[in-house]
């Protein structure tokens, strides 16, 4: 379906009038000058394939260049921050998986994306404790602050490993685009995942929510290729498609959705006329879609594989919730290890957890089902809804690049609804898969055949990439326009939207650049170790309020949430200062 759509025209002199066709006036000859060369027809076809050349020259440039500029975005945010939250979580499993070859840490993911991030903490080669006992929320931070290990340059190490694969999902997209809509529209969506701030944001960190997304990604478009050769591709997309669930369990959701997207290219790679075809094309996309599983459940089974070939698993008491009813059946029938079964068990359980949201200035208990949609608006370039939302319509409507729809959209609509399901409402990073997928789905702008729809793609895009560009480097906490920019994100949403502790860095600096000496009380969220950045403050909420004067730093989802004793320390002082759109500084 790949449509060149800039045909090159040589330019020509027109003929004088009255000329025969084909005549072409001569050029006037300065004195001194030689005379042109006649334009033979072996000089056009000559002038043309240097052109072609030079075309062909530009497009991998632009490529290279949005791809050099993603990384340098990631790269730079990733060397800034401390670890956020769950980071220090994945790099001790990590670490254990290396030295123990165990699975006891964090059994609730699967291990593939934790061995992505073992490349790096491998090659940092840090000090590891084998005597140290304590759960997966303590080894890493043990790893981190208490093993004489340098916390910068490991947390860095392990990040690499997933910026890396976050460039490589962006040949993704661009080569889908590509082939959707010829190498303007490839361009356009590589240009849309690399300057969003989501994509930048989590892509640069020790974490499982772009690797799984990606790994979908990919997997999609693998079944759209197997559309003309399902042979070579189908086992291809299986493999991503297992790279997905051996990373996070929530994509279990997109798995049937991807099985008959499998079965739907076998079928349209071996359409027929002949009569009485179709069951044996119905039994060959039926293969096809067993074919995908099969080797989905093989990568799952080999992840674990890696970690320990004896798959030794035995969880402690009361660690594994009892699950009933309809999760209870399906979990049992996973054809994954036990470690596996176990860990969906744990998943189940935290969903029954009891979990605080807060969204639009309304702190609040539970969850609300518009959660992700509304912070999907918040945290999203305006440019870049105009364009997802326009390029969506042209893909339902276009008959074109209607065969492309279900490839698209069906995965995010399943996984989107799924995500809204959950009970966690702590960031648009549980749906993390919508700017890869929105970037491929805004090419189909460009099959409207309007004179302006080039230029206002081009001025969506540009807006998209000052809005991206201007938040740099505090791509967490970004919020677009309209709603006041990343300084006033923390008004509206909280948690890995906001503030996942990774300015603790950031903070150390402020204080001891402008406020040296003076009192500190800290209220921090996060897993860094403040004393180790050299911020020496007291818990607030020990100490009577009478007491607490100075400065008072919280960190902005604590601000979101506070009750009691702190909303009334917060509410009795006044803000001085603020870090990274993350932490508020006010003096008492």
């Amino acid at each position: 379906m790949t449509r060149d759509r800039h045909t090159v025209l040589a330019p020509t002199t027109p003929p004088a009038a009255g000329s025969p066709p084909g005549s072409e006036t001569p050029e006037e000859v300065l004195p001194g000058a030689a005379p042109a060369a006649p334009a033979t027809p072996s000089g056009r076809a000559q002038l043309f394939a240097r052109l072609r050349h030079h075309r062909r020259l530009l497009v991998p440039l632009a490529v290279a260049v949005l791809l050099l500029q993603l990384a340098v975005v990631m790269i730079t945010t990733a060397v800034e921050q401390t670890p956020t939250i769950d980071e220090p979580v994945y790099v001790g499993t990590a670490a254990v998986y290396l030295h123990e070859h165990s699975l006891r840490l964090n059994p609730e993911h699967p291990p593939l994306g934790k061995l992505i991030i073992a490349v790096g903490v491998a090659v940092a080669g840090p000090h590891f404790d084998r005597g140290y006992a304590g759960d997966q929320s303590h080894v890493g931070r043990h790893l981190l602050y208490e093993s004489g290990n340098d916390p910068w340059r490991l947390m860095l190490w392990a990040r690499l490993p997933v910026i890396v694969l976050t460039l490589l999902f962006g040949l993704v997209v661009f080569t889908f685009g590509r082939e959707l809509a010829g190498a303007v529209g490839g361009l356009g969506a590589l240009a849309l995942y690399s300057f969003s701030p989501d994509v930048v944001a989590h892509g640069s960190l020790a974490t499982l929510d772009v690797p799984a997304a990606g790994f979908v990604l990919t997997s999609v478009w693998l079944m759209w290729r197997a559309r003309r050769q399902p042979r070579l591709y189908l086992p291809l997309a299986g493999a991503a498609l297992g790279a997905a669930v051996a990373t996070k369990m929530n994509t279990l959701a997109a798995v049937p959705v991807l099985l008959l997207l499998a079965g739907l290219s076998v079928w349209r790679a071996r359409r027929t006329a002949v009569p009485g075809a179709r069951l044996k094309l119905l039994a060959r996309a039926v293969a096809g879609a067993v074919l995908v599983a099969l080797v989905a459940v093989a990568v799952v089974w080999a992840s674990y594989l890696v970690v320990d070939p004896r798959l030794r698993w035995t969880p402690s008491a009361g660690e594994v919730p009892a699950v009933h009813g309809l999760r209870a059946q399906l979990t049992s029938l996973l054809p994954f290890p036990d470690a596996y079964r176990d860990g969906m068990r744990m998943q189940f359980g935290l969903e029954n957890a009891h979990w605080e949201g807060f969204l639009f200035g309304r702190h609040y208990e539970g969850s609300l089902w518009y959660y992700l949609p509304a912070a999907l608006l918040v945290k999203t370039p305006l440019g870049m809804l105009v364009l997802w939302a326009a390029g969506t319509a042209v893909f339902l409507t276009a008959r074109q690049l209607r065969p492309a729809a279900p490839y698209l959209l069906l995965p995010t609509v399943v996984l989107l609804a799924s995500a809204m399901d959950g009970q966690r409402d702590f960031g648009v990073r549980y749906a993390i898969f919508v700017p890869m997928f929105g970037a491929v789905a805004a090419v189909g702008v460009l099959e409207l055949r309007r004179r302006w729809v080039p230029v206002a793609a081009a001025g969506l895009l540009a807006f998209v990439a000052v809005s991206s560009l201007r938040t740099f480097p505090f791509y967490l906490p970004y919020a677009n326009e309209a709603f006041g920019g990343p300084t006033k994100t923390h008004e509206r949403l909280h948690d890995s939207n906001v503030d996942w502790g990774q300015d603790l860095g950031r903070l150390a600096d402020r204080l001891r650049d402008r406020y040296a000496g003076q009192r500190v009380w800290l209220v921090y969220k996060g897993s860094g170790v403040p004393s180790y950045y050299g911020i020496h403050a007291s818990d607030p909420r020990r100490q009577p309020e009478g007491k607490v004067h100075g400065l008072l730093v919280v960190s902005d989802s604590s601000v979101a949430k506070a009750q009691g004793r702190l909303a009334r320390l917060i509410h009795s002082s006044h803000e001085v200062d603020e870090v990274g759109h993350s932490i508020t500084i006010f003096r008492r």
